[in-house]
């Protein structure tokens, strides 16, 4: 988040707040997966197919995250840099989303309730 901040708040980057309208891609993209693996662990069939569609929509997020700042750097309304800050800052909190899922997917865990 301070990356993003950053590519916002800094004067050299003329602080234009574009590139802060990806924190929402940042609050979307773990919904699905969220619900869909509540859904699917209750459903207590073989079949995947709820939670495989919502990794296709939690993918679009992403995709989405990361094409915004470079439409934007590239239809001039955003500088480079602040691009760069963006796309930075896209990869430190989706990894933690990672991370997280990958936490707390375990079986082994107390944390299961996620």
């Amino acid at each position: 988040m301070t990356l993003v901040i950053l590519a916002c708040a800094l004067p050299q980057y003329k602080k234009l707040w574009w590139p802060f309208f990806v924190v929402l891609f940042y609050i979307l993209a773990p919904i699905p997966t969220l619900i869909a693996r509540r859904y699917s662990e209750n459903s207590g069939g073989s079949s995947n197919s709820c939670l495989e569609s919502a990794i296709f929509i939690t993918m679009g997020f992403l995709v989405s995250a990361f094409a915004l700042p470079i439409v934007l750097a590239r239809a001039s309304v955003i500088a480079a840099g602040a691009c760069y800050l963006t796309l930075a800052g896209n990869v430190v909190v989706f990894a933690t989303l990672l991370g997280f899922f990958l936490t707390f997917d375990q079986d082994d865990s107390d944390y299961n309730m996620w």
